[in-house]
């Protein structure tokens, strides 16, 4: 939407060394993008609360299975390469390092358990094993990473020059950025202004939200595939979500995130604080009436003790 030429950035906002960034004139600029984003959201969120709400999606799973939405998810993940290819560019050796750490913790020493000091219990102090390396692949990558582009960065190892290759794999190149923000912002519905309309970007929003319903059913079917009834609940709650995204102006919606699913399929390990933030009321039972969260249940590891799993039974949304 914001690509249209309409929208295009006036020429004396495109050299940044040269704009006032807290001028009047230049968060005019930008807060008018996001009022019209925000309007665009909401009003393509109400077409996914009616979906989800009215059934509607669970009358079309009758028509959906795997075999639609595996080459479905495939197309939409398709844009997702030209992003991934140029910020992996970045530095290619730190993208490979992380790469290679993820894949050596999540498999390779997934079933390695690490000694951590326990108090409590009738032993006190003691030692108890922690699956560390299966619960955090993907944390202990990123901080590892970032720590080796951290000495990089002290040693001057990264070039200090924008425009040399590595440059942006330095940690300092954005410091400023956590200096300038405040402590504490408290954010609020039309902070930016009243949300403007448009038909052109109603329409490319609703685009979007058919496409992240599409990509959420396919992520309800990455674990044994939930009821209809629980899937309408989850398309309404992430319109609703979307809705509340719009009015409060963070630029974006709201929607089932594939990498978590990815990040349980991983990890093998839940809790109820996991189950506590999904659109259904989970049960923990294995007959045809449970619901989404006794899928993702199923998949996690036996390692996890029976006080987490009570506890997911417990929930309730």
């Amino acid at each position: 939407m914001l690509s249209l030429p309409s929208w295009k950035c006036p020429e004396w906002t495109l050299n940044a060394s040269q704009v006032n960034v807290s001028s009047p004139e230049f968060t005019e600029e930008w807060q008018k993008r996001i009022r019209e984003l925000q309007g665009a959201i909401m009003v393509a969120s109400c077409i996914q609360i009616l979906v989800g709400f009215s059934g509607l999606i669970g009358f079309l799973m009758r028509f959906i299975s795997p075999l639609t939405i595996a080459p479905t998810i495939s197309l939409v993940a398709l844009p997702l390469f030209d992003p991934v290819g140029n910020d992996t560019g970045i530095h290619w050796g730190i993208s490979f390092t992380t790469i290679f750490l993820i894949m050596l913790f999540s498999q390779f020493l997934k079933n390695i358990p690490v000694p951590v000091p326990v108090y409590g219990g009738e032993k006190k102090c003691h030692t108890s094993k922690f699956y560390l390396f299966q619960v955090f692949p993907v944390l202990l990558a990123l901080c590892i990473s970032w720590f080796i582009c951290f000495v990089l960065t002290v040693t001057n190892t990264l070039p200090s020059s924008p425009t040399d290759y590595g440059y942006l794999a330095r940690t300092d190149t954005k410091s400023n950025v956590l200096r300038q923000a405040p402590w504490f912002r408290v954010p609020y519905p039309g902070q930016w202004g009243r949300p403007t309309i448009s038909l052109a970007g109603v329409f490319g929003i609703i685009a979007g939200v058919v496409s992240s319903m599409v990509e959420s059913v396919g992520d309800y079917y990455a674990s044994p595939p939930p009821p209809k009834h629980a899937i309408n609940r989850g398309i309404g709650i992430e319109g609703l979500g979307c809705l509340l995204a719009g009015a409060w102006g963070t630029g974006n919606g709201t929607t089932s995130f594939s990498e978590n699913v990815g990040a349980l399929g991983i990890t093998k390990f839940c809790t109820s604080s996991y189950i506590r933030v999904l659109p259904f009321w989970p049960r923990l039972d294995h007959s045809d009436k449970g619901e989404m969260g006794m899928s993702q249940l199923a998949h996690c590891s036996h390692a996890s003790s029976r006080k987490h799993l009570t506890g997911a039974i417990e929930t309730r949304m």
